[in-house]
């Protein structure tokens, strides 16, 4: 990464950073560069993290909100500057002035801009009387809710729909859209609890609704001097849930002199909460009206997606800048060695974020213990990670594992260069998103540049579904399988190998595979005799195909032909669970118990609950022997600070319970038992791992 900053730091203080990941391995990358000394925290779960290996030195804390904590883990490593990173203390006022008091270096604005830009309502106030456009709308006072009929008065000004805001947070919790009157007391009443519940503040905004939005978002940086420069848009449009997991720059949509229009308006946002340091002034596009933009919110740190803008800015010519070296030299009192007529802009970058999350379950948070990652490599290709082998991903935290950022000449071969990158993408152990991404890029709105933030909600029943194992896969994992027992098998005695071989025509081994989120698929192989790595397979009701399977001597790759194509599978076992890896999708398998089908109608009939999701058990509002409809909440799992009821599957009555609150439970966890109303007792075949079937 070049740098504008043409003269070396005048001092070389040591830096903490109070944060984890790939955030924390991010700025400890540039304090490397910058030969200056870094600190690292970390709590318990944290003791042999990446970002802890990186640094000088690490201090244990008890939590990453603990400013106290953290402060004093200062003092005790000689720090003299506190770098926040993003989410945890980042944008908290409190903390800012605790580090000022403390005689620490807060790397990042003033507490007066954090607490400005910080509350919804008083950001719209303050940029507006700059003349940055704002959206219609109302905000109640701090502390003082507006009545059933003042709020319906105020909504009936600015028309709807109206989108219902916490002014205190963001990330999309408590946020409710209302179409009508009749609407608007229940999504009042809903989004003051969860605002309270998730910020300690009920106060709320309203604004006018805007349909197919387009998030667009400005990076600024302003130093003590005076300067305040902006280096150009991020598209940010393809969300879920309101979050982010693509990004790219410059957007698809601006043009030279819109892009001017809203650098200006963030430059004036920032000037008029006096800004200092790196900040991300946000944008509402009208789907409808593309030539308009409304200010949505400032955030005073450092964004998740900052390397698509260091990939693409240029000063004076030569591409390329490092947000963090920028923050740090700010911090320290440095001036900007640029002005806004030194910046342009080059090529197009796209960053995709991997998250720990099923798209295939509706973005379901995922976790467990990471058996193999690997991470594309080349010109053109940036990976910001805070993972490795071994690194166990819980619920606790934020579920963003890495980044991948690509840079290339236009956004059709940033595009092309993505998908490339994320095939070669491979984390084996906890569920990702990689695959949904690939199929994301590829689809022909995104590849137009028709973005929108509902774009991802309206494609993924469209393409979450071809994320499911196919035929191949399923064939793959059974014939892994199939290896393990021939392995293991005596080959002196020609009976002891369960290959099914008869004195006549040889039998199927049948496999019942189960993979978290899917319904068992049984699966056959037949061996050839002849040839020891020959087999034939057969999935489900399909006909048999020809196949051959290999594993490597270390057992870490799969090499199968399966109906006369050849793939090259990346492989990890944990227990009895089975990973399979290919072109950036990942597969997890388990043997589902045989189980005779007596009184089952569907695959959850049987009336066992488990938890969609590693997690924690913050209610169990039933207890054994009460009787409960299908659809009733039999369990509250909270993964990834969202909660998720867990329902019965059928009317009937509870009969187990293992559920408590308080408790860690992993994804796929038996949660409860519910015995079907008026149900026979089921007969059960013991549970094998695999089992012959005679010729038919």
């Amino acid at each position: 990464m070049t740098t504008p900053f043409p003269a070396p730091l005048r001092t070389a203080p040591a830096v903490l950073v109070a944060n984890r990941g790939e955030i924390a391995v991010r700025i400890i990358r540039t304090l490397r560069q910058l030969a200056l000394p870094a600190i690292a925290v970390y709590t318990d779960q944290d003791a042999d993290a990446p970002h802890v290996r990186a640094a000088d030195s690490a201090l244990r804390i008890p939590d990453y909100l603990d400013g106290d904590a953290i402060i004093a883990a200062a003092h005790a490593s000689g720090a003299a500057l506190i770098h926040p990173g993003y989410g945890f203390l980042a944008e908290n006022a409190g903390f800012a002035r605790a580090c000022t008091a403390a005689g620490l270096v807060f790397v990042g604005p003033t507490p007066d801009s954090i607490a400005a830009m910080g509350d919804k309502i008083r950001a719209k106030q303050t940029v507006a009387a700059a003349g940055v456009p704002v959206l219609p709308g109302f905000a109640e006072d701090p502390g003082h809710p507006l009545s059933a009929t003042d709020l319906t008065a105020a909504a009936a000004q600015i028309g709807y729909p109206l989108l219902l805001k916490p002014s205190a947070g963001g990330g999309g919790k408590g946020m409710r859209l209302v179409h009508s009157p009749d609407e608007l007391a229940d999504a009042a009443a809903a989004a003051r609890r969860e605002a309270r519940a998730a910020f300690g503040d009920a106060t709320l905004l309203a604004e006018r609704y805007v349909a197919r939005p387009r998030h667009i978002e400005v990076q600024i940086l302003a130093d003590t001097h005076g300067t305040i420069v902006h280096l150009g848009e991020r598209e940010c449009s393809l969300q879920r849930r309101h979050q982010k997991i693509v990004e790219e720059a410059p957007s698809p949509l601006l043009t030279p002199e819109q892009r001017n229009a809203m650098g200006q308006a963030a430059v004036a946002a920032a000037r008029a909460c006096g800004y200092v340091g790196a900040g991300t002034v946000e944008f509402i596009v009208p789907g409808d009206d593309t030539d308009r933009f409304f200010f949505l919110e400032m955030n005073t740190r450092l964004q998740v997606e900052h390397p698509v803008t260091e990939a693409v800015t240029a000063i004076r010519g030569t591409r390329g800048i490092d947000l963090v070296e920028a923050q740090l030299r700010i911090a320290l009192g440095e001036a900007l060695p640029f002005t806004q007529d030194d910046i342009t802009w080059q090529g197009h970058a796209i960053e995709c974020r991997i998250y720990a999350e099923d798209p295939a379950r509706n973005f379901l948070p995922t976790g467990g213990r990471i058996l193999h990652v690997a991470e594309p490599h080349g010109p053109g290709i940036r990976v910001d990670s805070g993972i490795s082998e071994g690194t166990t991903v819980t619920s606790a935290y934020d579920p963003l594992l890495a980044k991948l950022v690509v840079w290339d000449h236009d956004r059709a071969s940033a595009l092309r260069r993505a998908d490339a990158a994320l095939a070669r993408t491979t984390l084996l152990g906890c569920g990702t998103n990689t695959a949904f991404l690939r199929a994301l890029l590829a689809h022909p709105d995104v590849v137009a540049g028709q973005l929108s933030t509902g774009l991802v909600e309206h494609l993924h029943p469209e393409l979450a579904p071809a994320l499911q194992a196919g035929p191949d896969v399923l064939a793959a994992a059974a014939l892994d399988r199939h290896l393990d027992l021939v392995a293991t098998s005596d080959p002196a005695n020609r009976f002891t190998i369960p290959d099914g071989w008869r004195l006549g025509e040889p039998a199927w081994t049948v496999w019942r595979l189960h993979s978290p989120g899917s319904d068992p698929v049984t699966v056959r192989v037949r061996a050839d005799h002849d040839h020891p790595h020959r087999f034939h397979v057969r999935v489900a009701d399909a006909d048999p195909h020809e196949a051959t399977a290999v594993r490597s001597p270390d057992g870490r790759s799969l090499h199968v032909t399966y109906a006369g194509q050849a793939r090259h599978y990346t492989r990890a076992t944990d227990g009895h669970d089975l990973w399979l890896g290919h072109a950036g999708a990942a597969w997890c398998f388990r043997d589902a118990p045989r189980t005779a089908p007596l009184r089952r109608t569907s695959g959850h009939a049987d009336g066992a609950v488990r938890s969609p999701m590693p997690g924690t058990v913050l209610d169990v509002p039933v207890a054994v022997g009460d009787t409960v409809r299908a659809g009733q909440t039999l369990a509250v799992v909270e993964a990834m600070k969202m909660e998720h009821p867990v329902a019965a599957p059928v009317d009937g009555t509870v009969t187990e319970l293992h559920a408590r609150p308080g408790q860690s439970v992993p994804l796929d966890a038996l949660l409860a038992v519910v015995t079907p109303a008026a149900a026979p007792a089921a007969t059960h075949v013991p549970s094998t791992t695999a089992a012959t079937e005679e010729p038919r």
